[in-house]
């Protein structure tokens, strides 16, 4: 009988990454396939619009690389850098001059200093949660949803403040427009309509860890964070097969364990007849949300922001005033474009500065879309981001755009252009993909998904890999959990 080559790990996104690393780290043969010619999927950094200015292609700042699970057994920060600004994310609001941002600092306080007469509610909001904010990341992100959580007055204040949206109770909450506007721009990260529990789920854990450990840019781009996965795959005999397509299961026979960083219909795709008639039917009505069409630019010198402020926050939401977003995000759930669409921008270059040459600020923009859209969105994007930064237009010397149809065939991951993998709703964060303690592992031995179609869903935080790998670890091989530690 032919002797197994181990696991085989397809897709180096960062949980195909991180599944990768930890089956090594435990002394289980590894070998990464990945079908593009680089590694990272979404957490990838390419010099594709203007040679020698370099974009990241999905993933640009990364609010989860210094507080989840994986990444600190990981010692992400060990092993690359970081810079961490004191201002998380800005919202600009309509107005001719002086201070018409929201902006939210890694220091509660300051926030709610230049909120007005909502300071005060704005702070109540947040401090609980940064109070216990292990036990908000253990519900969030800690796996299935359906378990004990490990801090009981967590879940609370987690669960009471996401229960509240779309209730009196949100809406008594605040007098002004910045506050709302802040919270509002980051639950439109996950794309959907709003009010949700679920996209108020995604803010309160953002935006709590906006307020705690910030929203860091990664030196050089994401890029870095894929290095660092791949150099200690390879340090621990992992190999790397880059160019390589696994179209069925079959290619992958001498292997004994096998891990999908692919969406869940991906994974019906390469195994097929493999997987039991139920669970691939469960699969296949695995539903996939709206859309994000990507705009890169690159500027001759900073965004003109009308409040100055705004320049000081890699990460920036555009659209305006909650109601605005919320009827913006409501035309995308009915398949139209949005004429004032939600926008968000990363600027990096005012934390990064050595990234580009010198006077290159490489501006990442995405907004949302309906899925599978042809649509060229450069002329809105270009408007929402003049109607808060008036001169923007004179500063951009090139231009890359991405439709969401491009996108999806890009990165398959990303289904129509729906770089969660997956529709992030109740439903589907309750089962992702399927309900179970282990929805990571199918019916079929030895054979697991970690992408973001699995719990805890979308994000560079490369925990469905993480957990995938700890449960093929048990099952498969009978193996304690190993070290991550950098040096290990």
């Amino acid at each position: 009988m032919q002797p197994s080559l181990g696991a085989a790990v397809v897709g180096s996104g960062p949980n195909g990454l991180a599944a990768a690393v930890t089956l090594a780290r435990a002394g289980i043969p590894v070998t990464l396939f990945e079908a593009m010619e680089s590694l990272g999927g979404g957490a990838r950094t390419l010099s594709h619009v203007t040679l020698g200015v370099v974009h990241d292609v999905c993933s640009a700042i990364h609010p989860m690389a210094l507080a989840t699970g994986f990444f600190r057994e990981f010692e992400l920060t060990r092993r690359m850098n970081f810079v961490v600004p004191d201002a998380s994310y800005a919202h600009p609001l309509d107005g001719t001059a002086g201070s018409t941002a929201a902006v939210a600092y890694r220091d509660i306080e300051r926030t709610a200093s230049e909120l007005g007469r909502d300071g005060a509610a704005y702070a109540r909001l947040y401090k609980p949660l940064l109070e216990r904010l292990d036990g908000v990341l253990d519900v969030a992100l800690g796996g299935p949803v359906l378990r004990w959580p490990s801090d009981l007055l967590a879940a609370a204040a987690f669960g009471v403040r996401t229960l509240e949206q779309g209730t009196p109770l949100w809406d008594l909450r605040f007098r002004e427009e910045h506050a709302p506007a802040l919270v509002t721009g980051v639950a439109a990260h996950s794309i959907g309509r709003l009010p949700a529990l679920t996209h108020a789920g995604v803010a309160f854990v953002l935006g709590a860890l906006g307020h705690a450990s910030g929203w860091p840019v990664p030196v050089g781009g994401s890029q870095a964070i894929t290095d660092a996965l791949a150099a200690d795959l390879l340090m621990h005999g992992g190999r790397i097969e880059l160019g390589r397509r696994i179209a069925h299961l079959d290619e992958l026979a001498g292997f004994e364990v096998k891990l999908f960083d692919t969406s869940a219909r991906g994974l019906v795709e390469i195994a097929g007849d493999a997987l039991p008639s139920g669970y691939r039917k469960r699969l296949m009505g695995f539903r996939y949300g709206n859309a994000a069409a990507k705009l890169d630019l690159v500027l001759d010198g900073p965004i003109p922001w009308r409040d100055a402020r705004v320049e000081q926050a890699p990460t920036v939401h555009l659209g305006g005033t909650r109601a605005e977003i919320v009827a913006a995000e409501a035309e995308v759930a009915r398949g139209r474009h949005a004429a004032r669409p939600y926008v968000l921008v990363a600027q990096p270059a005012g934390c990064d500065p050595g990234r580009n040459p010198g006077g290159v600020h490489a501006v990442t923009t995405y907004t949302h879309v309906p899925s599978g859209s042809t649509a060229d969105v450069t002329e809105t994007v270009l408007s929402q981001l003049e109607r808060f930064a008036p001169g923007v237009r004179d500063r951009v010397s090139a231009v890359r755009m991405t439709t969401a149809a491009e996108l999806g065939r890009e990165n398959r991951n990303y289904v129509g252009g729906d770089f969660s993998a997956g529709q992030v709703s109740l439903r589907q964060l309750v089962a992702r993909p399927v309900l179970g303690s282990e929805p990571w592992r199918t019916p079929t031995k030895g054979v697991y998904l970690c992408s973001s179609s699995t719990a805890p869903g979308p994000g560079v935080h490369g925990l469905a890999g993480w957990y995938a790998a700890k449960s093929a670890l048990r099952r498969e091989y009978g193996l304690d959990v190993p070290s991550l530690a950098f040096g290990g």
